[in-house]
């Protein structure tokens, strides 16, 4: 077991995480889109995946007890692969945890986990354009920009 592994552990989100998840999820959209987030509704949000395994999957990191960081993974279905292809969303890691392997760690885990599930096939994740901290991870560990760019509408 490395030091990483000593010093951050990984869990699946409880009731009373919710909050401070909300929390970290209002910070994360501030930093790197200053868009204010209503937390009430980002509480139902998370609840409604809870009530909803189908939706996706909360993590939490957590750090000698104290939660850290979370992510969210969701589900693309493709035709093109016949399978599964997780999402991840709402990845937030307090500043003082940056840059200490966390997201590394974390994006082994899953990719782990794709790899030993049958009918899952890889691992996509969105960032703005104006992260370029967040984009320099990505690329170090081993994932890259493909071709395609993400276009979306929202209704609210």
């Amino acid at each position: 077991m490395d030091t990483l592994d000593q010093l951050y552990k990984i869990g699946t989100i409880q009731a009373e995480d919710i909050p401070t998840l909300a929390q970290f999820q209002a910070k994360m959209a501030w930093e790197t889109e200053e868009y204010k987030l209503d937390t009430e509704a980002v509480e139902q949000g998370i609840q409604a995946l809870l009530d909803d395994p189908s939706k996706g999957r909360y993590y939490k990191f957590l750090h000698e007890g104290d939660l850290v960081g979370c992510l969210m993974t969701t589900y693309e279905w493709s035709e093109w692969r016949n399978g599964q292809v997780l999402w991840i969303q709402s990845l937030y890691i307090l500043p003082e945890h940056r840059g200490k392997g966390l997201f590394r760690k974390v994006y082994q885990y899953l990719q782990d986990q794709v790899k030993e599930t049958e009918g899952w096939r890889g691992i996509r994740l969105y960032v703005d354009k104006r992260n370029q901290a967040a984009t320099e991870v990505y690329k170090s560990i081993g994932m890259d920009n493909s071709h395609y760019e993400l276009f979306e509408w929202m209704n609210s």
